[in-house]
């Protein structure tokens, strides 16, 4: 019975560290189940833990027993000085120079999980679009988001500001983020084995109806398709949420490049801009970027030859803007990911493939990125002639990855030559009515 009590004695210590660390990291992307009804839980377990303990007499029992009393006090303060923080800096973006924000606020594309105060950013010029997800929708009319969405185009209309853009993920298979309400259409790998002209033809439908229902939504930008060529079939046990395997088109670059340009077609015909998808690519890594750091070892020549010819034929063929992913192109820039190595956007994309549209980062709030120094990665992305950096998973760190951009501009960290040149393209892409 004796050792019975010091193991759960030694679990509640243990409990309480764990609940001190998670109260402290309470704003981390990883803990946004905490947000909401969790913060209460996490709170309220705290207190009634410091209660039991002190009315069991554990305050009567010398330093230990006091100390582990202050233990499971310690959750309620940190979670205090982590809402301070938090609101510190999100009304430091708030409140800053309006010329300032809204020459770096074009930049950055924002999920969100309240209307209200993503549209507060949209107002002021914090941000140039939205990123619209599953939640989004869910217990929403599509009308009311439509007309949410419309309100605001014509309210930045009013104050001279470019148009709204409203990105989603709808790719089809098991990326369809907004079916329902949307039609779940099948993967576009579905149509591989089919002969040229049919897969062309059902491709460009597909990219019709997804093309419809989301402008019929108010969405003009969807962050597909995906060009990363299938892998080989080896099971990576710590793929949580890249699953490349179940969203590429095919192992064969022509096929990838025949259906994405006829889907890219559909899309573009009813009104819609594509992104294509992960440049370098994700067909040679195993390591799933949401969470860890993935080096791609493969020769320039070896993949200009394979897994790059399918996005320069369709940025070629196209209107497509490319999102670079968080994959480190060894033999290229082995000190970054791509999303913001110069050597690879400016070099490789800009001056070697002479592309001159848009190019966006993969969503910053995942792990490659933001685990490690996202200020860095920020700077350098803009750095390098990225023109849009999203952050989709979690928009609450909008704020802190929008202050690493304040701070470098204000200590002139930043390129203006490539600011300059990124504000002319996106000012083409989406010109100001």
């Amino acid at each position: 019975m004796q050792i019975l009590r010091r193991i759960g004695l030694i679990l509640v210590w243990l409990a309480g560290a764990v609940f001190v660390l998670a109260a402290a990291n309470k704003n981390d992307p990883y803990l946004i189940l905490l947000r909401g009804t969790g913060n209460i839980v996490l709170f309220a377990a705290s207190i009634i833990v410091a209660v039991i303990l002190i009315r069991r007499g554990y305050w009567r029992r010398g330093v230990a027993g006091r100390a582990l009393i202050l233990l499971w006090s310690l959750p309620s303060l940190s979670m205090l000085g982590a809402d301070t923080a938090f609101e510190w800096r999100k009304q430091r973006v708030l409140l800053a120079d309006a010329p300032q924000v809204r020459s770096l606020g074009r930049h950055f594309v924002v999920g969100y999980s309240s209307f209200p105060e993503v549209a507060v950013l949209a107002e002021k010029g914090l941000i140039a679009g939205v990123y619209i997800t599953k939640h989004n929708v869910k217990g929403s009319s599509p009308a009311r988001l439509k007309e949410e969405l419309s309100a605001l185009q014509e309210r930045r209309r009013a104050t001279g500001l470019p148009p709204l853009i409203v990105a989603a993920d709808q790719e089809g298979g098991i990326v369809s983020h907004l079916a329902p309400p949307l039609t779940k259409l099948p993967a576009l790998s579905t149509l591989a084995n089919l002969a040229p002209a049919i897969r062309a033809e059902k491709a460009e439908a597909f990219g019709r109806t997804h093309g419809q229902e989301l402008t019929a939504l108010g969405v003009n930008l969807n962050l597909a398709p995906v060009l990363d060529l299938r892998p080989e079939a080896k099971r990576n046990r710590f793929d949580f949420n890249t699953l490349i395997g179940q969203r590429a088109i095919s192992d064969d670059p022509a096929v990838v490049a025949d259906i994405a340009l006829a889907y890219v077609s559909g899309l573009e015909a009813s009104g819609v801009g594509a992104t294509v998808k992960h440049f370098p690519g994700l067909g040679r890594v195993r390591t799933d970027t949401h969470h860890f750091s993935a080096e791609l070892d493969t020769s320039v020549d070896e993949l200009e030859a394979s897994d790059w010819m399918p996005f320069k034929r369709v940025l070629a063929g196209s209107k497509a803007q490319l999102m670079v992913g968080h994959v480190t192109l060894t033999l290229v820039d082995p000190d970054r990911p791509a999303s913001h190595s110069k050597k690879v956007v400016d070099g490789i994309i800009r001056r070697t493939w002479n592309y001159q549209g848009v190019v966006m980062t993969d969503d910053l709030v995942m792990g490659a990125i933001y685990q490690h120094n996202v200020c860095t990665a920020v700077v350098e992305a803009l750095n390098a002639g990225v023109d849009l950096l999203l952050v989709a998973f979690d928009g609450a760190q909008f704020y802190r990855i929008f202050g690493c951009a304040m701070a470098a501009s204000a200590e002139g960290r930043l390129d203006a030559a490539m600011l300059g040149e990124s504000a002319m393209r996106l000012k083409t892409a989406f010109p100001v009515d």
